[in-house]
């Protein structure tokens, strides 16, 4: 296959790309950044997917982000693209804010005054994820499942962090929405200005060349 690649990464170097890029966290970011200018869709299909997925970055959905977001970016006929990409908005930087965020104002909204520590957020996440494989596997073997630990985390941990979520997610995918139409019209118009100049250009280039050719053989 023409992009595959020579030498396949491991699943180690999978996640450490993930946490720290090869290139820096600057260079990623410019890489997203370029790729939505790149985007032939009009400015306001592109910001429609960038909430999309701004908004999906704000989910407890670990694993179906660029599902879900895909699936908003069409609900919304936006750019899927766009969606996908401004999942980057949810990294392992910004992710401990927006988890701390999402479940302190979800406790807060469903009246509950416990708040579990950053830690612990992030470590029922793992247990929960280990549970539901361990359940998964023991359908096809003689271990019996066990639910009670996933009904836990469930009430404490993923409903808060649902419910919480949907606030900030909403605010930062509006806000979004409107920092982004804007500069993207404004590159979209710049651009085509640029190319209709080059073109020009060419074309008096291209004329001028015939006329000296013209000139010549007379």
């Amino acid at each position: 296959m023409v992009f595959k690649r020579r030498a396949p990464r491991s699943y180690l170097q999978i996640a450490a790309d993930f946490v720290y890029p090869r290139g820096g966290w600057r260079r990623a970011g410019q890489y997203v950044l370029y790729r939505l200018r790149r985007l032939p869709d009009p400015a306001y299909k592109i910001s429609r997917g960038i909430a999309a997925g701004v908004f999906t970055s704000f989910t407890p959905f670990f694993g179906l982000h660029f599902l879900i977001s895909a699936s908003l970016a069409w609900a919304m006929r936006g750019n899927i693209v766009a969606a996908l990409l401004a999942t980057f908005f949810g990294n392992p930087i910004t992710f401990p804010i927006i988890a701390a965020l999402s479940v302190d104002l979800g406790n807060f909204i469903l009246g509950r005054e416990e708040a579990l520590p950053l830690s612990r957020v992030l470590s029922a996440f793992s247990q929960a994820s280990q549970e539901i494989w361990a359940n998964f596997h023991a359908i096809f073997t003689s271990a019996e499942p066990h639910w009670y630990q996933l009904s836990e985390f469930f009430s404490d941990l993923f409903l808060p962090y649902l419910v919480g979520g949907l606030i900030p997610g909403l605010v930062c995918a509006i806000a979004a929405y409107a920092a982004s139409r804007p500069l993207i019209s404004a590159y979209q118009k710049a651009r085509i200005k640029r190319m209709k100049a080059s073109f020009a250009k060419r074309m008096a280039k291209s004329q001028a060349a015939k006329a000296d050719a013209g000139a010549k053989a007379d």
